[in-house]
């Protein structure tokens, strides 16, 4: 039993570095659509990074947060940051902005999804877990768009944001629920996530007014 909480805490490890990773990047381009400095770019990139799972931690009374515990997690951020200067300076804004779109998907449903784990460890009502999956999934890019004068992705009337992490949380639970492994529920809820994000920008869809 102790080698498999190991091994679901490791698991859980690597998603939120690659949770961290793909906001970090979401971040990043956003800055240098907006011409940002060094200082700038970094800012952007820690907070987009940070601000969901901080939100979470905070709620949830987990100390320490979780990137105060990880210290290497914040020079991942700033090393990401000194080489997204030069290499994203002549990168064309249409593409920039379609990579955002992508990264920020897959970064939404491995935050969604591990968010929703954590709050399932420490015992919360299975409605409480969804909603700190969501808020851990979408908090980061909201403060993202603040700090770079956008109203918040989440807020406009666009495609499908915060109801495919809604759903991919859903998921998650379902499956665990089930008694499928862990590494499959994780899966599966990060999966739906992502794809139904991409769906939505590919189609359009979002919902009615």
């Amino acid at each position: 039993m102790a080698t498999v909480q190991i091994g679901m805490s490791t698991l859980l490890q690597v998603l939120e570095v690659a949770g961290v990773v793909a906001f970090a990047s979401s971040g990043l381009i956003e800055a240098r659509n907006k011409k940002m400095d060094a200082v700038g770019v970094f800012t952007v990139a820690f907070i987009t990074a940070f601000g969901g799972g901080t939100l979470r931690d905070l709620l949830l009374d987990r100390r320490p947060l979780f990137w105060v515990q990880h210290q290497e997690y914040i020079i991942l951020i700033f090393a990401m940051a000194l080489l997204a200067i030069p290499l994203l300076k002549h990168l064309r804004f249409s593409v920039a902005e379609s990579l955002i779109v992508y990264v920020d998907a897959l970064g939404l449903g491995l935050f969604s999804v591990t968010g929703t784990s954590l709050a399932l460890d420490s015992g919360m009502p299975v409605v409480v877990c969804v909603m700190m999956g969501v808020i851990t999934g979408i908090f980061g890019g909201v403060l993202r768009d603040i700090i770079c004068n956008e109203i918040p992705l989440v807020f406009r009337r666009g495609q499908l944001y915060a109801t495919c992490s809604f759903v991919g949380c859903w998921v998650f639970l379902a499956l665990d629920h089930v008694q499928s492994t862990q590494a499959l529920a994780l899966a599966g809820g990060i999966l739906m996530v992502f794809v139904m994000r991409v769906i939505a920008i590919r189609f359009n869809l979002k919902l009615p007014s």
